[in-house]
């Protein structure tokens, strides 16, 4: 147990240890946001999944560590740590992770509850500290700074203009930037691009995910994307479980031809998977799907009343980075995806998350006509010596 503040105004925060301590940390956002419009209620029972050990496949390389800060007997904040030994292996053995962060406007609920999480991760060996993640960089990552007015994608995160500002104050700094672009369903290719396009039409061949082999075919994804994304900043790989859950979850609500997969020659080279806005589907329901919600948000995705989409894993092999051929299957994976999505009722979809630096696709994207609408930030703190652990 960890507080901060005078004894009139005491923050108490407490380790998530319980099935209640749990329900406590997965509603914490409900008071956070009660007043912000552009907020969507993720599902609850989703939620428990997600921080559950015996459903994640995350946490079979990892493990975390939740609390919730409470003034009055009332929560007013929460944080996760949590120690990915796969990230170490790939970034340093001194590393630990932050994420789930959502707090009232008050230092003292900051303070309290950051003390709590570093005080942890060092006790783990940690000194070098990232986030927010919830709980790894290919899930759920970076702090909103821009954009506040547009409600979260699915599988995106939201926040308040102020979290930034306590962040910093704690002596947290940028990492990375993370940008979100929208682009229209019926966009249109540039006249260059429609002649990169024919120039390779030979040698590029784009076709749906096969329904009948959809663990290959997402094992396939698997192995192009950790290819692909190799040598980007922050990369861990998915591993085989991980992007397993993934496709059993997908499944539930995407067609075979939201997925496109790209082969030069024959062989598979680049993909990218489009999802309806589950967020769209479920705004209403205030995290809840009993006793009629889950058959309110099946019927809504079922009868093409989702408008919006979210492009949420793309990857091209790192041999066509950089190249007119890679160019050309960036632009036919994308087109291939909005394509079918666009029959479905989809008006438009966010491209998320894309790296600040990553200027190859950040130009294909605005030749395209898409914008930037929303900024995430990744922090990193390193803590003092004295702080982590000895020997």
């Amino acid at each position: 147990m960890a507080g901060a503040g005078s004894a009139r105004e005491i923050v108490v925060v407490r380790p998530v240890r319980t099935r209640r301590d749990l329900s406590a940390f997965i509603k914490v956002p409900h008071s956070v946001f009660v007043d912000d419009a552009a907020w969507i209620p993720p599902l609850h029972l989703e939620r428990r999944l997600h921080l559950s050990p015996r459903h994640n496949a995350y946490f079979q390389h990892a493990h975390w560590q939740g609390w919730v800060a409470y003034r009055d007997g009332q929560p007013v904040g929460r944080i996760s740590a949590q120690i990915d030994e796969l990230e170490r292996q790939h970034h340093g053995a001194d590393r630990g992770q932050f994420g789930f962060l959502d707090a009232t406007d008050d230092p003292a609920v900051f303070t309290a509850l950051f003390r709590a999480a570093e005080e942890w991760l060092a006790a783990a060996g940690a000194h070098r500290i990232r986030g927010p993640f919830n709980f790894s960089i290919n899930q759920e990552c970076g702090l909103l700074v821009d954009g506040f007015e547009h409600p979260p994608m699915v599988m995106m995160g939201h926040g308040l203009p102020y979290y930034e500002a306590h962040l910093h104050h704690l002596g947290y700094q940028t990492a990375k930037d993370l940008l979100a672009f929208w682009i229209d369903s019926d966009f249109e290719h540039p006249p260059v691009m429609r002649s990169l396009l024919k120039r390779y039409a030979r040698r590029i061949r784009v076709r749906p995910m096969d329904g009948g082999k959809v663990g290959e075919e997402f094992e396939l994804l698997r192995t192009i994307f950790n290819d692909a994304w190799a040598n980007n900043w922050g990369f861990v790989p998915f591993t085989e479980a991980e992007f397993s859950d993934i496709g059993k979850q997908m499944r539930l609500f995407v067609s075979d031809d939201l997925v496109q997969i790209a082969e030069v020659d024959g062989v598979a080279a680049a993909f990218m998977i489009c999802l309806p806005n589950l967020n769209e589907a479920i705004r209403d329901l205030d995290g809840r799907l009993l006793p009629f919600g889950w058959a309110k948000a099946l019927w809504r995705l079922r009868r093409h009343r989702v408008k919006t989409s979210r492009i949420v894993l793309m990857g091209v092999r790192p041999q066509y980075h950089d190249s007119p051929l890679g160019a050309a299957l960036a632009m036919s994976v994308i087109g291939a995806s909005l394509a079918p999505a666009m029959r479905q009722g989809i008006e438009g979809g966010e491209l998320s998350w894309i790296l600040e630096d990553n200027g190859g696709l950040l130009n294909i994207l605005e030749a395209l006509g898409a914008r930037p609408y929303k900024r995430y930030r990744i922090f990193e703190k390193t803590l003092p010596a004295a702080s982590a652990p000895q020997g």
